[in-house]
């Protein structure tokens, strides 16, 4: 076993890629807790306790856990949380950042409420984890984190409140990494593409055969997309980075699906435009240089408007 005596919180463990994660952290040894509210895909109460059930099949697998239904949202459930791990067994060892849900509208249909609850869950729920977690890694020297950011942080129609909060996760990975280095913690992303209750629907679908349709995906991307995608093939990558192996593998972000796992180069530089003098560029330099030099070949963010006629 490759986290035996370890322990770990997996937040949106009861359904999808967090409960895999759950699954096979508590089969390589980590006393796992499994937190999920039992919420349904946008927030709302359905009066389900996945997080239980989680819990009892890892004990029935011979492993360990515990479940914990509080909201990541909320700073002091969260602060708990953690504490009660840390006082049943001496540490926290493991963070594995997996809760979301969507509000999906475009952007003028988009309510404050929307908005607000996506960033809420998703990135201060982020933050609200590795922030009470990271004050007791930081003195034992020691510590895994795993955040779920998305492809999303490219942008993506319908959710500019997820992908805003994606973006946000690989920024705060980022700054986590570097902070905390120097303790033994480390801190990476990780982008699934899997077949869950919160990433399929009619309305994905269509998304993809519009980004098509634009040019703003290959025909080989769609393919792969449209194939069946298991949360399963998300979670021996999370389990790899939780291990002590992955001491020095610190600030990634990783694409992981099916086959398939790739890192990005996040916030490098591309092309560039110089000039001398005092080096402040007139808007005639700018029309006359951007197209042919700074966007030459850029790829397309969104498709271009075009006038009729």
């Amino acid at each position: 076993m490759h986290l035996e005596g370890k322990t770990a919180i997996i937040t949106g463990a009861g359904r999808g890629i967090g409960m895999e994660v759950a699954y096979l952290l508590a089969k390589e040894g980590a006393i796992v807790t499994v937190n999920d509210p039992g919420v349904g895909r946008g927030g709302e109460e359905i009066g389900e306790t996945p997080a239980q059930e989680v819990v009892s099949q890892i004990i029935a697998d011979g492993g360990k856990a515990e479940a914990n239904m509080d909201s990541v949202a909320d700073y002091a459930a969260t602060g708990r949380m953690i504490q009660k791990v840390v006082d049943d067994h001496g540490k926290i060892d493991i963070i594995v950042n997996s809760a979301g849900l969507l509000r999906e509208r475009m952007i003028w249909n988009m309510t404050e409420e929307d908005f607000d609850l996506v960033i809420s869950v998703h990135l201060k729920g982020h933050w609200n984890m590795c922030h009470h977690a990271i004050k007791h890694m930081r003195g034992a020297g020691t510590g895994r984190i795993v955040n779920f950011s998305s492809d999303a942080f490219k942008g993506s129609v319908g959710q500019c409140n997820y992908a805003a909060a994606k973006a946000g996760i690989i920024g705060l990975t980022r700054s986590i990494a570097k902070e905390t280095s120097r303790y033994g913690i480390t801190a990476n992303a990780i982008c699934p593409a899997a077949d869950t209750r919160m990433t399929i629907n009619d309305a994905v679908i269509a998304n993809r055969q519009r980004k098509l349709t634009d040019g703003l995906i290959t025909q080989e991307e769609f393919d792969r997309a449209s194939r069946p995608r298991g949360p399963e093939y998300i979670a021996p990558m999370v389990a790899y980075l939780c291990t002590d192996a992955a001491w020095d593998v610190n600030g990634h972000n990783f694409h992981v699906e099916r086959n398939r796992i790739h890192g990005y180069y996040y916030g490098e530089e591309a092309k560039s435009l110089e000039i001398g003098g005092d080096g402040l560029f007139t808007i005639e330099e700018l029309l006359r240089d951007v197209p042919s030099s700074l966007m030459d070949g850029a790829p397309r963010v969104a498709a271009p408007y075009e006038k009729a006629g």
